[in-house]
């Protein structure tokens, strides 16, 4: 076992238990609903090509709302950067990046975030929390010896 999980790493980025601050869980969800509705204008602007660059406004607003609910996750505990949901997040932030660029190439960069999205948001926990540097499933609490993994190869129970 190397890296993060067996305790190397700096704590201030892989603490030994994940942080929370008060009032997270309502600042996520006002970042989940802004993200929400900066996808939707999006999607808007997009399937139904606006005549002009309204759309970017969406795109900011999206961006910037995913961007703040990334750095929460990262400031939680970043082993979140290890693990296929956060690079799953950080490849779709790069495709909205890339829109901007490229907006000839808008619809089949959104459309690929949208995919990501459902891919990733619904995949089994034992997707979200792999981690391809680790090639298993890891959790913040993999750090003590012998957590994270069963005998039988698969996550602790009440893990799923």
């Amino acid at each position: 076992m190397g890296g993060v999980v067996s305790g190397r790493g700096p704590g201030w980025l892989f603490p030994a238990e994940s942080r929370f601050f008060p009032g997270q869980r309502w600042t996520n969800i006002g970042l989940r609903t802004l993200h929400l509705i900066g996808v939707a204008g999006l999607g808007a602007g997009f399937l139904y090509p606006a005549a002009d660059d309204s759309w970017r406004l969406y795109l900011y607003l999206a961006t910037l709302s995913g961007l703040g609910l990334t750095l929460i996750s990262i400031w939680s505990n970043g082993i979140w950067l290890l693990q296929l949901r956060g690079q799953a997040i950080l490849f779709k932030l790069l495709l909205l990046a890339m829109i901007p660029l490229w907006p000839q190439w808008r619809l089949p960069l959104f459309l690929a975030v949208l995919v990501i999205s459902g891919l990733i948001s619904h995949a089994p926990a034992s997707v979200r929390y792999y981690s391809l540097y680790h090639r298993r499933r890891i959790e913040s609490d993999d750090r003590r010896p012998g957590a994270g993994i069963r005998p039988g190869g698969g996550p602790p129970a009440g893990r799923l």
